[in-house]
């Protein structure tokens, strides 16, 4: 295996470790089962510091393990976790990441700069861990009993009266080497009931001459008495079971004890006899019998499952035969499943969508051409042709489309920290995670929601006495929500804090001159003032906002992405900020339609229905089946020369709450549209979102239907840009 791949692998898993790490540490007190939390936070810096010991990356391997000690002792309850600590090892997941992103960068070695950090952590660390573990090994040896004979049931007795548990351990020999330490199990299992009996077993021990002092050669008989289930004892083992042999057999059982040993297995693949034979529930002796007779038999005679002959002769009950077939039959599974993922690499999903947009260009031409001569053919074939571009189309689109509960989990740390730093008592609410769009939109939008959420943190959630004053509870929530509608992703960033105040940012607005007096804006016009360039109403400057800049870069970020943003709020409820934003930048579906000579493309997902034009000349609205439909003239909104044909056609869309009509002299029908982005020469051209090629060679400009909506709701904003 080539090792520079194996490592970019390392890198790319650690990274994925430390983000689940540091999630896990910041739900600790929220999770259910606060056990398993544990576990996970132990395992990932566990498999952290295993993997880093591979490529040799001592200091990585050595404060990993300091971490994980302190992990070990809070798994076996010796040492509490409290927040102080949280905060600590949420500082260590910090000084990890710098070293793998040092790492990723060609550091193989401590960073000198960075060192004496890393030594201050080490020391809080073994701080925690101080004067603990005495104690706790005190207290586990009080229950221990070492016997050379333990009275414990057996795998090969009959059923019995004992009611305790038998557990048959084997450690790996390298579990030493692993960093592990065997006794630690041990402890960390007389917390969940109490030994009863243990029996060294010494056979596997070589020679004095031949024995390595960094091997395990021992194991152990163990008679447990517990009321646990049969998962939270395997559960004690859970970061050795690959390398070990454990086997777990029930109180008072027989025939269930091999059933659970089959399902204790190690995931790998294996034939039934071996599986029978590995639970116990057969014997070597027995396969090798039951093998002979299954291939005695005459080639005419009917085969036989190895299984119903170990049945008829009384070696295995059917049950156990039927849980070692099911067990096969979920490792092939298993497999089958993992064979199935592969890690690719971003570059080429993103050049293959390119080359998936010059296909859809050329069938689009060819298309064309098609229809210029006549050929039938010629015309079938590009049908077909047009199909199965947009199954290449779709295909390649869904493997660029991520979850966005990625980059929501990131702001768990973020309001964790924030609310530390204002000394306020915020919780995060997510809802929507596995809403999905484009891996190139998730990149963009991690800062604008950044700053949407420490903006709410610091100026929406009140201080606590003042939330208990009025009735709210002393704990404020900040809210992410993601959901589809209309082709768009819809993110809400909510907090149930005081509102906006309108008239403060009105006449904040009104005193640095960015409104007219006597001009009479509405809530939402008030409301999206504060995107304004250097608008602040905050009274003190803090280290997160009050400087008034911020969130006119979020809305031009934002309107980067061919996405709009809103803003709605109720004083003394919250405020909440919608972000709406294209699922892809790619290829989207289009409609065309013509004004003039010009060619325009409308994304199709905002379209309702289109209709015949049909109102009084120089009326800006008509009567849709009752409702009062505005209109957008398109001539006028870019200064569009020509008079307009007999039979012009409305296109209604649909954008939000936001419905409006298009006046456009031809619709011309759907088009597979591979978005270009415009020079910077044209960022200034409002209501344009970007360009496309047509079939026959020419451009075609994508509406903006957000900015159009903007246009119909700003009175008098058609006229200015006609003007």
């Amino acid at each position: 295996m080539n090792l520079d791949d194996a490592l970019q692998t390392f890198i790319a898993e650690s990274r994925e470790l430390l983000e689940e790490m540091e999630n896990a540490l910041l739900n600790v007190d929220l999770a259910g089962d606060q056990d398993e939390a544990i576990n996970a936070i132990f395992r990932a810096a566990h498999t952290i510091k295993g993997s880093a010991g591979l490529f040799s990356l001592d200091h990585i391997v050595a404060f990993t393990h300091v971490v994980e000690s302190l992990l070990d002792k809070v798994r076996d309850g010796s040492v509490t976790l409290n927040d102080e600590m949280v905060v600590l090892l949420l500082s260590c997941c910090d000084y990890l990441s710098g070293m793998i992103n040092g790492l990723a960068a060609g550091q193989h070695e401590q960073d000198p700069d960075t060192a004496p950090e890393g030594e201050m952590l080490q020391q809080q660390l073994r701080r925690h861990m101080d004067g603990e573990a005495m104690a706790s090994s005190a207290a586990v040896a009080a229950h221990l009993t070492v016997s050379a004979e333990p009275s414990v049931e057996r795998i090969d007795s009959e059923r019995g009266d004992s009611d305790y548990w038998h557990i048959s351990l084997r450690f790996g020999r390298v579990v030493l080497q692993n960093g592990m330490d065997p006794i630690a199990f041990l402890r960390y299992l007389g917390k969940l009931g109490r030994i009863v009996g243990i029996a060294t077993i010494p056979d596997a021990l070589p020679a004095a001459d031949d024995m390595d002092a960094e091997l395990c050669y021992l194991g152990f008989e163990i008679a447990f008495d517990s009321t646990a289930d049969r998962e939270a004892i395997a559960g004690v083992f859970e970061f050795v079971q690959d390398d070990c042999e454990i086997r777990i057999i029930p109180p008072n059982s027989k025939v269930s004890e091999y059933v659970n040993l089959i399902r204790s297995l190690p995931e790998r693949a294996a034939r039934l006899g071996e599986i029978l034979v590995r639970c116990g529930s057969v014997t070597a002796h027995e396969l090798e019998e039951a093998l002979h007779q299954q291939s005695g038999k005459p080639d005419d005679a009917p085969a036989q499952q190895l299984g119903s002959i170990l049945v008829g002769a009384g070696n295995v009950p059917p049950v156990v035969v039927e849980a070692a077939l099911a067990k096969q039959k979920q490792v092939s599974e298993q497999k089958a499943q993992e064979s199935r993922s592969i890690r690719v690499d971003s570059d080429k999903l993103d050049r293959l969508i390119d080359l998936v947009g010059e296909l859809i260009i050329a069938g689009a031409r060819a298309n064309l051409i098609g229809q210029r001569i006549q050929n039938t053919e010629l015309l079938e074939c590009t049908s077909t042709m047009t199909g199965l571009v947009e199954d290449v189309r779709d295909a390649a689109l869904e493997l660029r489309m991520v979850k966005i509960g990625a980059t929501f989990n990131r702001f768990q740390r973020v309001v964790h920290d924030v609310a530390r730093e204002l000394g306020k008592d915020i919780g995060l609410m997510v809802d929507g995670e596995d809403s999905e769009l484009d891996k190139t939109v998730v990149e963009k939008i991690g800062d604008p929601l950044m700053h949407l959420v420490r903006n709410a943190m610091d100026h929406g959630i009140e201080p606590a006495e003042v939330r208990v004053a009025a009735g709210k509870p002393a704990k404020g929530m900040i809210k992410l929500n993601a959901f589809h509608e209309s082709g768009s992703i819809v993110i809400e960033v909510s907090d149930d804090g005081g509102g906006l105040r309108k008239e403060k940012i009105l006449a904040k607005a009104i005193e640095r001159g960015l409104v007219d007096p006597e001009r009479k804006l509405t809530d939402s016009e008030i409301y999206n003032l504060i995107f304004e360039a250097g608008f602040s109403t905050a009274e003190k400057i803090t280290n997160l906002s009050g400087r008034g800049v911020g969130m006119d870069v979020v809305k031009r970020n934002i309107q980067a992405l061919r996405g709009s943003v809103d803003v709605g709020s109720k004083e003394g409820q919250g405020t909440t900020v919608t972000v709406r934003l294209p699922l892809t930048l790619a290829i989207i579906d289009g409609f065309l339609v013509q004004v003039g000579s010009s060619v325009f493309v409308i994304p199709l997902d905002m379209i309702e229905e289109c209709i015949e034009y049909a109102t009084e000349p120089g009326q800006d609205y008509t009567n849709l089946r009752g409702q009062v439909l505005p209109l957008v003239r398109l001539r006028q909104v870019f200064r569009i020369d020509g008079a307009a044909t007999r039979r012009e056609s409305i296109v209604v869309l649909k954008f939000g709450n936001q419905r409006a009509g298009l006046v456009v002299d031809t619709l011309l029908g759907e088009f597979q549209t591979v978005i270009k982005p415009l020079s910077p020469l044209f960022s200034e051209v409002k209501c344009i979102s970007g360009s496309t090629i047509l079939g026959s060679g020419e451009v075609a400009l994508i509406l903006d239907v957000a900015a159009l909506m903007h246009v119909v709701g700003a009175k008098g904003a058609v006229a200015a840009l006609a003007a």
